[in-house]
């Protein structure tokens, strides 16, 4: 049982987690295996995913390297995680890049590797396991959004862009599979403190939210599996000036 009374229905799952080296992935990661999920970890940094595995106990944990930036390793990961687990019941995407340029210094290489990281990797992803989800009638989806996705900020026009596109695909992919039992999240945190959010600039690092708390957060939102969703999350920080 968890701590408010509802039964688990998290344990033994099976999550697939990006980016899970990242600030707000390690936390995800963490929060997932007290849950009781099995985990699928994959992140470029092998030696950081190898030093997380020690940390992670009592839950099967499968990890493979890669960059979401190259399709053969995109097609790799998938092929290993369902050699691995057979299905995927909770994809959660979290990896991400943040390109900081003006508009005239960017190149057409910095769009595409935003791109097929922050887009193309969830959508492949999601094709990819949720035809399970469906045959299971259960599944959860997260998307990892931004406060960007709703706003426009100065040096980072390819950034939002990436992520207003997330925002959409997951909006769609709501409607699409809401009626096979799968739940789509798209959760979008304001600036927060990991080492991607020292890149913004102009903002007081200090006011940023924790990554500890978005994960709990996002165990929460995907625990509950009568008739309430919360599709759509924004995760804001207070700001006192």
């Amino acid at each position: 049982m968890s701590n408010n009374g509802k039964t688990n229905i998290l344990n033994n799952k099976n999550c697939f987690l990006t980016g899970a080296t990242g600030g707000i992935g390690i936390k995800i990661a963490e929060q997932m295996a007290d849950q009781g999920c099995n985990l699928f970890l994959t992140s470029q940094d092998a030696e950081g995913l190898d030093e997380m595995k020690q940390t992670l106990q009592n839950v099967k944990v499968v990890l493979e390297p890669g960059d979401l930036t190259k399709l053969e390793d995109v097609e790799r990961i998938i092929k290993k995680a369902k050699e691995e687990f057979g299905n995927i019941d909770i994809l959660i995407n979290c990896a991400g890049v943040f390109p900081v340029k003006f508009l005239e210094d960017s190149t057409i290489e910095d769009f595409e590797d935003c791109f097929n990281v922050n887009m193309r990797a969830p959508f492949l992803f999601c094709q990819a396991f949720s035809p399970s989800m469906v045959k299971n009638k259960w599944g959860r989806i997260v998307n990892i959004g931004s406060s960007s996705a709703y706003s426009g900020f100065k040096e980072t026009s390819i950034y939002c862009a990436s992520k207003h596109a997330l925002l959409g695909f997951s909006r769609a992919l709501y409607q699409e599979l809401k009626e096979d039992g799968i739940r789509v999240f798209c959760i979008s945190p304001g600036s927060v403190k990991t080492e991607m959010g020292r890149r913004i600039k102009n903002q007081d690092f200090s006011t940023f939210i924790d990554p500890e708390e978005i994960a709990e957060y996002i165990a929460f939102a995907i625990s509950f599996d009568n008739e309430m969703v919360s599709e759509e999350i924004r995760l804001n920080r207070i700001q006192t000036q």
